[in-house]
């Protein structure tokens, strides 16, 4: 069976306002995100991709841009059941607002039974991307063999998901996989079971570094709780 690679979008306008952008249509990768995905082809070089499916949205179809140009003939598709999380209502809040809403604890400790008001549950959203894959698995492995080695390009929920989904793990452990921008999560999947090759792979260690109290929030690697579409990454 075919190996995956998953990137989730670089750095996006929405993660540097700390917004939860979900759907949102014209939410475009920021400066540094930009950069981010200008790096993707140099950090494939030499990997085989036989075809590359995004998100519809337009910080993934970004993401991907220059590695298309760097490979041409490269096969694109889209594929709306790896877009991101509906999150209804709260779609285009502040994360630090919603931080106070109470199905945020729900969210936190219990995703599987987390459903966003006028949106989707976490639960349909792991579903969806999960079968998303396998159906992938499967065109991949006909078209170019069980060998293949294809890439997806995603969101943060969406990747975190399907850790937990190729290593076994209950979706209320989902938070505790930490994926920043850009970053490279590969799953190659066998007969009998997936492995994991690489999780949240940037090549930037600026998350652990020592902080200080002038540093502003508190990045993905360090902080109490996930944020909920992933979060900005290393400041």
């Amino acid at each position: 069976m075919p190996t995956l690679i998953l990137v989730r979008h670089g750095r996006s306008t929405a993660n540097t306002a700390g917004l939860l952008a979900g759907w949102t249509p014209g939410i475009s990768l920021d400066e540094r995100g930009s950069a981010q995905a200008a790096a993707l082809p140099g950090r494939l070089d030499g990997v085989p991709v036989a075809a590359v499916v995004t998100s519809p949205l337009q910080r993934c179809q970004e993401t991907v841009a220059p590695l298309l140009a760097a490979r041409p003939g490269l096969t694109h598709h889209t594929d709306d059941r790896i877009g991101e999380c509906d999150y209804g209502d709260w779609t285009g809040r502040k994360l630090s607002e919603l931080n106070d809403e109470p199905l945020m604890d729900i969210v936190q400790q219990h995703p599987s039974a987390a459903a966003f008001p006028g949106g989707e549950s976490m639960r349909a959203m792991s579903t969806r991307a999960a079968e998303a894959v396998r159906e992938w698995n499967a065109r991949v492995a006909d078209e170019h063999g069980d060998d293949a080695t294809y890439l997806m390009c995603s969101h943060g929920d969406i990747i975190k998901s399907l850790v937990a989904e190729a290593l076994g793990l209950h979706l209320d452990l989902f938070q505790r996989v930490s994926v920043e921008p850009c970053s490279v999560t590969v799953i190659r999947y066998t007969r009998l079971r997936p492995y994991l090759v690489r999780l949240g792979d940037t090549g930037d260690f600026a998350s652990l570094l020592p902080r200080d109290d002038t540093d502003a929030a508190p990045t993905d690697a360090s902080a109490a709780t996930a944020e909920v579409g992933g979060g900005a990454g290393a400041p």
